[in-house]
C-alpha cells in the first residue's frame, strides 16, 4: 500500500478519535448538547449539571483512548512475536493470567490501589506469557502458531478455572471481582490514568522501537539471523513490551477481549505486512474501537450500561469467525 494512502487513513482514524471524544462525552444516560459540552471543556466556571456531567465524563474518554491503544498494539506485538494471525493478549492466555493476579491480590492482600493493581496484574500477564511459549515450544518444530494458540487457550482454562476457585468461596472478593472481570473504562479515574501512564508510555516507545527487527523476524528465523538480528533477544523484548501494555490496561480496565485481535488482523489486510504502519495504525484503530464500544455500551445500556468489554466480545466474534475461514493452516 502506498505511503500516501496510509497516510491518510491514518489521518481518518485521528479525526474518528476526535469525534469519539466528543461523543464520548456527550452521550450517555443524559446526553449532553455539543454546545454546552465545549462551553464544559473551555469554561471552568461553568458549573451547570451538564457541564458536571462532561467533567466526570474525561477520564474515562481519555482512559478509554489510551486503553484502546495499547491493547491494539499489545496485539500487534504479540501477532508478530508468534507469527500467528490470530494471537492477542485474551488468546494467549495473558489476561487471564492478569486476572489471576489481581483476583489473588484482592483475596489474600487486600490490595485497593491503582499502583498495586498494576503490579500484580503485570507480574500474572508476564508469567503467563512465559509459561505459554514455554509449553508452546515443546515437542518438534519448537514454537510454531498452532501450538502457542492452543498452549494459550489450554492455560486460559486452567487459570480461570483457578479464579473461579478462589473467588467464590469470598463473597467481599467476588464483588470486586464479578464487575472488573467484564471489562470496563467505566472505573478509570485520574490516578488509576497517571499510574498506568508510565508503564503504557514504556510499552508502546519499546514496541515501535522493535518494529524493525520484528519485520525481519517474519521472514524467518534463519533470514533474521543472517541480518543480524538476534532472534531470541527480539522476541523477549516484542513480548515483554506487549505484556506491559496488556497488564498495565488490564489491571484498571479488567480484561478486555478481542482488540488485539480486530484491529491489527484489519490493519494488516489494509496497510499489507509492514509493522512500521501496523503499529501505529493499530494504536489508532484500537482507540477508536474501544471508545465507540464504551459508548454503544452506554446508550445500549438504557438508564444503565453495558460494559465495553461486553460490546467488543460481541463485535470480536463474528471477526474470528471471519479470520478462521480465510486462514490456511497446514497440517502438523
Amino acid at each position: 500500500m502506498k505511503l500516501s494512502r496510509i497516510i491518510s487513513l491514518l489521518c481518518l482514524c485521528v479525526i474518528a478519535i476526535f469525534i469519539c471524544i466528543f461523543l464520548s462525552l456527550a452521550l450517555g444516560a443524559r446526553s449532553v448538547e455539543l454546545s454546552k459540552v465545549i462551553s464544559a471543556l473551555l469554561n471552568s466556571g461553568d458549573v451547570s449539571f451538564d457541564a458536571l456531567v462532561v467533567r466526570e465524563r474525561i477520564p474515562r474518554t481519555i482512559f478509554s483512548i489510551i486503553a484502546g491503544a495499547s491493547l491494539g498494539v499489545a496485539g500487534a506485538l504479540m501477532q508478530a512475536v508468534t507469527r500467528n494471525p490470530i494471537a492477542d493478549p485474551a488468546i494467549l492466555g495473558v489476561n487471564t493470567g492478569a486476572s489471576l493476579f489481581v483476583v489473588c491480590g484482592i483475596a489474600f492482600f487486600q490490595i485497593n490501589t491503582a499502583n498495586k493493581f498494576i503490579l500484580f496484574a503485570l507480574a500474572g500477564a508476564a508469567l503467563t506469557s512465559a509459561v505459554v511459549y514455554r509449553i508452546g515450544s515443546l515437542g518438534a518444530g519448537g514454537a510454531t502458531p498452532i501450538k502457542l494458540a492452543l498452549a494459550g487457550a489450554a492455560s486460559s482454562a486452567a487459570l480461570s478455572s483457578l479464579v473461579s476457585m478462589i473467588v467464590l468461596p469470598r463473597t467481599e472478593a467476588m464483588n470486586d471481582y464479578r464487575f472488573w472481570q467484564v471489562g470496563s473504562t467505566g472505573g478509570a479515574t485520574w490516578e488509576g490514568i497517571l499510574a498506568v501512564s508510565p508503564f503504557l508510555a514504556a510499552g508502546l516507545i519499546i514496541g515501535i522501537l522493535t518494529t524493525p527487527a520484528l519485520n525481519a523476524l517474519a521472514l524467518g528465523d534463519d533470514v533474521a539471523t543472517g541480518l543480524g538480528v538476534r532472534v531470541g533477544t527480539v522476541r523477549f523484548i516484542g513480548a515483554m513490551a506487549g505484556v506491559i501494555l496488556c497488564g498495565a490496561t488490564t489491571a484498571i480496565a479488567g480484561p478486555i477481549g478481542f482488540v488485539g485481535l480486530m484491529v491489527p488482523h484489519t490493519m494488516r489486510l489494509i496497510c499489507g505486512p509492514n509493522l512500521k504502519y501496523i503499529v501505529p495504525m493499530s494504536a489508532a484503530g484500537g482507540a477508536v474501537l474501544l471508545t465507540l464500544a464504551d459508548i454503544l455500551g452506554r446508550l445500549a445500556g438504557g438508564a444503565g450500561e453495558l460494559e465495553a468489554g461486553i460490546i467488543t466480545a460481541f463485535l470480536g466474534a463474528p471477526v474470528m469467525i471471519f479470520i478462521a475461514m480465510r486462514t490456511k493452516v497446514h497440517k502438523i
